[in-house]
Order: C-alpha cells, then structure tokens, then sequence
C-alpha cells in the first residue's frame, strides 16, 4: 500500500531520482542505526559506569550546540535547493548563505561553549570530554546535508559517512582498552564528523563547481530570521528530550544518566527507521502539497496509518522481549534500563506521526508559527511534569516525562495540519 501511494505523489520522471536517494539513505540509516549498536555495548563492557555516563552526558550537553549550529537548514535549506534546483547561480547564492551563516552560528557556539566550560565546575572538572565531544558540532557545520538533500544526490552522503565512520568506529575498538581510555571515544567519533565534513566540501567544490564566497552579515541575518521558527521549534524540542536528561544528571549523577540515554538511544534507532522515506520524500512533498492540498494530505494520513500498523508488528514483540534485548545489547550493567526501553517504546510511532502530520505538512504549507506553537506548549508541559516526576520517581519519572510530551505534540500536530488544509480547501 506504501508503494502505491509513494507512487501517486511522485511522478515517473522522478521514481528513479527517490529510488536512488531512498536506498543511499536507507545504508545511511543503516549505519547509523548498527554502528551505536556495536559501540555503545561495548564501551558499557570496557568502562566503569561512571566514565560511560559521562561520555553519554557530554553528548547531550553537546547537542544544544549542534541544534544551534545547525539552525534547522536541514529543512529549511533543502526545501530552498530543491525548489531552485535548476537555477545554477541561485544554487550557488543560496549555498554560500547559508554555510556562511553556519560558520558564523559555528563561532558563536564555541565563545559560548568555552564560557560554560570556564564558569560552571559542574562541566570544567571534565573539560577535555567536552571539549572532544564539541568536535561532533564543527564537523556537522562542515558538513552540508541540506545540499545533497536538496539536489537530490544522497549517494554523496553515503560514501562520506560509510568511510569515515566505519573508519573511526574501528579506531574506538582497537584503542579504547580500558577505562583509562574513555576519552579516545569522543575523540575518534568527532574525528569522523569532521573528516567527513571536510570531505564533504571537496566534493561541493570539485563537483558542482561552487565557489566558496564569505557572504555579508545582512545576509547571514536574513537567514537567520528566515529559519527563525523552526529553529526554535528544533531548540525547544532538544528541551523536553536533552534538557531532561540534563536535570536527571544534576540531580542523581552520571550512572543514572547512563541508564536512561541507553535505553532511549535504542528506542529512537527503532523510530529511525522511517526517517529515510521521510528524507526522500520531502522535496517532492514541498512541490506537490501547493498543487494538491487534498490529496497529497489523504496521501499522507494513509502512509501514517500503515506506518503506524508496521512500527507496531516491530514494537510489540520488543516489548515483550525487553529484558532479553537490553541484556544482549548491554549486558548485566544495564537492567535498569529495561522499564525505561519499555516506556519509551512509543517515541518511534511519536516520531513518525510528527513527521508526517508536523514537518511534512505544517512546514511545507509554510506554518512555521503553528509548528512552533505546539512544540512551545509542550516545553512548559514538559518542565510541569518533569519538576515531579523527575525529583520523585528518578529516571523513571523523566521516561514518563518525556513519553506524556510526546503524546502532547501528536495531538496538537495533526489537529493543526487537519485544520489547515480543511481551511485551503473550503478557502
């Protein structure tokens, strides 16, 4: 059924171009989803408890930085590429807006960065964790997915990624030995995020023959404003997921941090699996949803309700087979992971549904605002419920937290892409 209406919303000319872009970001994802799957369990068997939660923790902190970095262009930019993808000096103009920008959210990061790490104790007693973990955000600024996203060649991607992280990875296993050498894990992996950046820009440069041009800051202005709604959106979703496990670390320490994000990394790499037809699909999506507002949302309802029916065959199961799958994944160290997995378990049908009903039809019909509206609300309901829930039932209640927020924004998602094409329609 996905087939036939993956069918109707994209015409033949273009079935070959989505294919393609489909199975790159499909291994994408695929790496994506394996490649933590063999790290993470193994850095739980070699480190002591403490150093891994750490390790984990600074990666949360670090993700402020990234979300502020990378400044939503992975829609807002991809949705500009592919609508000027034809117009070689647009192209060239809207590339050089946005990576000057980027580079400049780049600087900004860091000043900010550094100052966090020289004021607060809590982060400069484990200053160098943080400062490797920050090499992730300068090779993420480097990197210019939105491009290859947007003119359609994901192909790109996939080589970049494949090589430098299956490279990196390999350096974690043949390095890290002993807990003594946990601070090589975030070394190696941002090394990856900044060779593949780096080689990234060669192929831009050699193969699409743009030139790098340092744009004014009137221009980096105006893309700042241009992605100003969504960015917050972004931000304000990194509160309710990255901000709980924040809080969970200041209040019960790093162990308790290891548990939670252990388990919820598990979680969203089940929710992950759509993203590669979501990828693929939205520069289509953008171009057909201002022809046909009817019938690309039924199109999109009915995707969502045979996702939904598969992300369920796959959940189930994994359910009820919890403590089995924490136990082979992570070992002994992680049981207390098993309730959180289990609570989480909804995120990847959450995720799916938001994409669909929030980014693929809100954003597109240019409803920033109501997009940000509802992520708004679900910040304050998500701080109400952690001030309980958090402080009194520990990582538990931040699980619960997060799973009651998640509901919170699909409701609010499809009310308001519902209304808004009922309003086109009869409008």
């Amino acid at each position: 059924m996905i087939k036939k209406l993956i069918h109707k919303l994209i015409n033949s000319e273009d079935k070959k171009t989505v294919v393609k872009n489909f199975f790159s970001l499909s291994v994408l994802q695929g790496l994506n989803l394996l490649l933590p799957l063999f790290t993470y369990p193994y850095l739980v068997r070699v480190l002591n408890e403490e150093e891994y939660g750490l390790i984990l923790l600074a990666a949360v902190v670090i993700y402020y930085f990234q979300i502020f970095t990378e400044y939503s262009f992975n829609m807002t930019a991809t949705k500009e590429i592919s609508l000027n993808a034809d117009n070689e000096q647009k192209l060239h103009e809207i590339f050089n807006d946005v990576f000057s920008t980027k580079i400049f959210l780049l600087v900004v990061s860091f000043i900010a960065f550094c100052l966090m790490l020289y004021l607060v104790p809590f982060f400069n007693e484990n200053w160098l964790v943080y400062m490797l973990t920050f090499g992730n955000v300068v090779g993420l600024a480097l990197f210019p997915v939105w491009f290859f996203q947007g003119i359609q060649k994901m192909k790109y991607i996939t080589y970049i990624n494949f090589f430098s992280k299956i490279v990196f990875t390999g350096a974690i296993f043949l390095f890290v030995k002993q807990p003594e050498d946990y601070w090589l894990a975030p070394l190696f992996t941002a090394c990856g995020y900044i060779l593949a950046g780096i080689i990234s820009l060669i192929y831009v440069r050699k193969l699409f023959k743009i030139p790098f041009k340092r744009q004014p800051f009137k221009k980096i202005k105006k893309q700042i404003i241009l992605g100003r709604y969504l960015f917050l959106s972004e931000l304000k979703i990194s509160l309710f997921t990255n901000t709980n496990t924040l809080l969970l670390g200041f209040i019960s320490g790093k162990v308790t941090v290891g548990y939670f994000v252990s388990a919820e990394k598990l979680a969203r790499a089940i929710g992950n699996i759509c993203v590669p037809l979501s990828l693929a699909l939205f520069p289509h999506i953008s171009k057909n949803i201002l022809k046909d507002k009817e019938g690309t949302y039924k199109d999109i309802v009915k995707i969502s309700k045979v996702g939904t029916l598969l992300f369920l065959a796959i959940l189930i199961p994994t359910f009820i087979f919890a403590d089995w799958i924490i136990d082979i994944i992570y070992g002994d160290k992680m049981q207390n992971s098993v309730l959180i997995f289990r609570i989480l378990l909804f995120i990847p049908i959450s995720t799916f549904i938001d994409n669909m009903f929030g980014k693929q039809i809100l954003l597109t019909l240019g409803k920033d605002n109501l997009y940000f509206k509802v992520i708004s609300a679900a910040v304050v309901l998500n701080i109400m419920l952690n001030l309980f829930l958090t402080f009194k039932y520990d990582y538990k209640g931040t699980a619960v937290a997060l799973l009651l927020t998640h509901i919170f924004i699909n409701i609010g998602m499809y009310w308001y892409a519902r209304r808004e094409i009922n309003k086109k329609i009869t409008g």
